[in-house]
């Protein structure tokens, strides 16, 4: 009777282990340095700044960290009783509300316009729509309140060529949170153009040449064909776009400093006034009232705007 030699087969039932863990420890040298990263300067701070909004922290209690107490959720409490508070949520719905669909009707347009083949010399106007995506917000704001000026800007100087005296856009409480949303759908509607742009594109032709065969008008067609296949997209674009409404900070803090009588603050400039002021604990508590904000505006976008069967 002959002797089994058992050795490779041990071997090989050892080596795939091995193997698959020398494999682990090298994705995770690779993956070290980001992990560390993260969790420095991102999963602390968020941590941190969640305990900092259970607590009364102030600037006077840095010197003495001791003196800092538990409030739980009274900050959060206290929030929705602050008056100024009330004030910079209702501004913000109202620029959230009016300027999301806004600027999702006009890039939508503007892609549209664009892949027809109407217009001439499109390259042009890609990067002119595009233009005010990469400049500078502070010095956008800077421009258009000098445009809005009500005694030296371009606005009203032409309404008086043709008689009318036009309003102090940004010194009046009806006008100045308006006027924002429209500087802010001007400059962000070139970034949604791209994106509809490259739906558009994506959309197969022969799905129009069967509308048309089957009589379909061009209204039908957009309304049967183009706007269910740019679904994703636009979901994708309303949640962006939802996103950097809701933290809206430059326009205000440029243009009208949340005035006039707080007609166009923000939430976040609020904020930025809490930390500014000094109450720390307060300041974080309505950070994660906007971050669950953002959260429910998304998951509403997402029940809008998702997947149908």
């Amino acid at each position: 009777m002959t002797a089994v030699d058992v050795r490779p087969a041990a071997v090989d039932a050892a080596g795939p282990p091995a193997k698959k863990k020398r494999r682990s420890l090298v994705g995770w040298g690779f993956a070290a340095p980001f992990t560390a990263l993260f969790l420095v300067f991102m999963a602390l701070p968020v941590v941190a700044s969640l305990v900092l909004s259970l607590t009364d922290l102030r600037a006077t209690d840095l010197r003495n960290p001791l003196a800092v107490n538990f409030v739980g959720l009274d900050n959060f409490t206290r929030l929705f009783s602050d008056d100024l508070f009330v004030k910079a949520s209702v501004n913000t719905l109202i620029f959230v509300v009016v300027g999301v669909p806004l600027n999702i009707i006009v890039a939508l347009a503007a892609a549209t316009a664009l892949n027809s083949g109407l217009l001439r010399f499109r390259a042009a106007f890609r990067v002119g729509f595009y233009l005010p995506v990469v400049t500078s917000i502070v010095a956008i704001a800077v421009i258009w309140r000098f445009l809005l000026d009500p005694d030296a800007g371009v606005v009203d100087n032409l309404l008086r060529l043709v008689g009318i005296e036009g309003p102090h856009w940004l010194g009046s409480t009806s006008t100045a949170l308006p006027s924002l949303i429209v500087m802010a759908v001007w400059r962000g509607f070139g970034f949604l153009m791209v994106v509809f742009l490259a739906g558009l594109q994506g959309i197969p032709a022969d799905l129009y040449e069967a509308a048309t065969l089957d009589g379909a008008s061009r209204w039908q067609q957009f309304r049967n064909v183009t706007l269910p296949m740019l679904r994703p997209t636009m979901l994708f674009g309303a949640v962006i776009t939802g996103i950097g409404f809701l933290q809206v900070f430059e326009e205000p803090f440029v243009m009208t400093q949340g005035g006039p009588l707080n007609s166009t603050l923000s939430v976040s400039y609020h904020i930025y006034n809490q930390f500014g002021f000094g109450n720390y604990g307060y300041a974080a508590a309505a950070s994660y009232v906007l971050f669950i904000a953002i959260v429910a505006l998304s998951v509403l976008q997402f029940r809008l705007l998702g997947e149908r069967d």
